[in-house]
């Protein structure tokens, strides 16, 4: 599968991994549309005028994420400041086009704990088109994106610990090649509404912060997990027929909303993304939030506070019953076929220390609640709270280090299951009502192009609704990480990145 961002930036979250910001200079030059609105270095800090005004400075999209762009250094804060020239890994053709190429790599092993011992690796190879259609064809406020990516490798946490969480977040979504994005997007009325459509996934326009994916595991990053384990919201690189629509009510408060085609034959793992028929569509999902967001331009200490939901109008597998009405876990026969659910959550990121009021290091906190409100559903709710500090020591501006812990509660229903299981092989024992994840990293900047993110992590009580049968509770397990980002037009010397002069 990775808060009040304008729809694009957020999305940038998981795509971030930590590459980059350039330097501080360019932040007083206009700048060109798409990829290049994105802010990127140290912000000017500029006083917000009224409406109208503030409105044109609202933050700017980003056309491409989940692991796709290249983080500025304010996004590894969670934050947009006043957009520079360029954003980091951008390839501007000069011509209203810009590109984007990166490669993400997590490693991981649990050297103890799960079902066994062992280590696995999963990628992903980006590449993005973003295009200025007031420069391509002169139609003011206008752009189109395209992204196609390519996932390869295998997941730890299916093979070798055995819980329902990766600990990888980029694997997912069909190891395959395909097109994940190919939309349009308009702004009217001074940039106070943002309007995108085309094919689109949920989850990098909706609960998605550039914080989150500061960390390897997928119970964070992209988005808090609890969200696809209770409805069929769409996710990164799974894309289907879909729209949202951000408006700014004021310069700092929006009202978010959003539909998407809910598909199972897209997410087949041989699926290319170049299926464009509604054949297979069994719903839509409809997220929706109201924010309060302010960036580096407006705000001393830039703070985003969100609260939403979705009501998901399609169908989705009971996660007890068969078809016939039996205990399907027992059976074996097909599940049966129910519809309609939905859910809220609050969340929050706040930074509360900023030692340089002309930089973009400090320390930011965050946090997320979510609960279903109807349907039937494997979790009750999931709570997680996190710190992300930028700027670790002398001459690491863009370093960072990073902690998360959330808790996943499981549903009655979940719990039934696993306990009809265990007492038809003659076993009567406590299941485990909660899962707890948690993370700790450090980010290394150690390029232009090049971050690494080595992590800690450790599952108390991995969850074993993939393995009912399994005879005694899955051992707790510690998993050794590393992310690896590379933004390769950086790399080429095509594009600036983080530190590049």
């Amino acid at each position: 599968m990775n808060a009040g961002k304008a729809a694009w930036a957020a999305l940038g979250l998981c795509t971030a991994l930590g590459i980059g910001a350039t330097s501080a200079e360019a932040q007083d030059a206009p700048a060109p549309p798409g990829l290049a609105q994105v802010a990127n270095g140290a912000p000017a800090l500029v006083r917000r005028p009224a409406l109208r005004r503030a409105a044109r400075r609202a933050p700017r999209p980003r056309p491409f994420g989940n692991d796709g762009s290249a983080a500025a250094a304010a996004d590894v804060l969670g934050q947009t400041a006043t957009p520079p020239a360029l954003s980091p890994g951008t390839f501007d053709l000069g011509n209203g086009l810009s590109l984007l190429l990166n490669y993400t790599g997590q490693a991981a092993a649990n050297p103890i704990g799960g079902l066994r011992q062992g280590s696995a690796y999963a990628g992903q190879l980006f590449f993005g088109i973003d295009g200025d259609l007031q420069r391509l064809a002169g139609i003011e406020g206008g752009s189109f994106h395209v992204a196609v990516t390519n996932r390869h490798g295998r997941n730890l946490a299916d093979d070798r610990i055995g819980n329902n969480t990766s600990v990888q977040e980029i694997f997912g979504g069909g190891q395959t090649t395909r097109l994940t994005l190919l939309s349009y997007q308009q702004k009217l009325f001074d940039n106070r509404l943002d309007i995108e459509v085309g094919r689109l996934v949920a989850n990098i326009n909706f609960l998605n912060s550039p914080i989150y994916c500061n960390f390897q595991t997928n119970s964070a990053c992209g988005n808090p997990t609890f969200v696809f384990k209770t409805s069929n919201f769409t996710f990164w690189p799974v894309a289907s027929w879909g729209g949202h629509a951000k408006a700014w009510l004021t310069d700092r408060v929006f009202f978010h909303v959003g539909a998407y085609e809910v598909n199972p034959l897209h997410q087949q793992p041989g699926d290319n993304g170049l299926d464009f028929s509604t054949k297979g569509a069994t719903g839509a999902i409809v997220p929706f939030e109201l924010g309060y967001s302010t960036t580096f331009a407006n705000d001393e200490l830039p703070r985003n506070y969100g609260i939403g939901g979705w009501i998901d109008r399609s169908d989705y597998t009971d996660p007890v019953l068969d078809a016939a009405g039996g205990r399907r876990v027992l059976t074996g026969l097909s599940p049966a076929t129910r519809f309609g659910r939905s859910g809220v959550y609050a969340r929050f990121d706040q930074m509360v220390w900023r030692p340089d009021p002309k930089g973009i290091q400090g320390l930011t906190l965050f946090g997320v609640a979510m609960a279903g409100t109807g349907g039937r559903l494997v979790e009750d709710y999931f709570l997680e709270i996190g710190a992300l500090q930028t700027g670790t020591f002398a001459g690491r501006p863009y370093d960072t280090v990073g902690f998360v812990i959330n808790t996943q509660a499981f549903s009655p229903l979940a719990l039934g299951n696993i306990e009809a299981a265990q007492v038809s092989l003659g076993l009567f024992r406590a299941i485990p009502r909660q899962q707890i994840m948690m993370e700790l990293n450090y980010g290394i900047q150690v390029s232009p192009a090049i971050r690494l993110t080595p992590n800690l992590q450790y599952i108390v009580n991995p969850d074993q609704t993939r393995f009912p049968f399994y005879p005694k509770n899955i051992p707790d397990a510690f998993v050794v990480g590393a992310k690896l980002s590379v933004d390769l037009f950086t790399l080429a010397g095509l594009a600036k990145g983080p530190g590049s002069p």
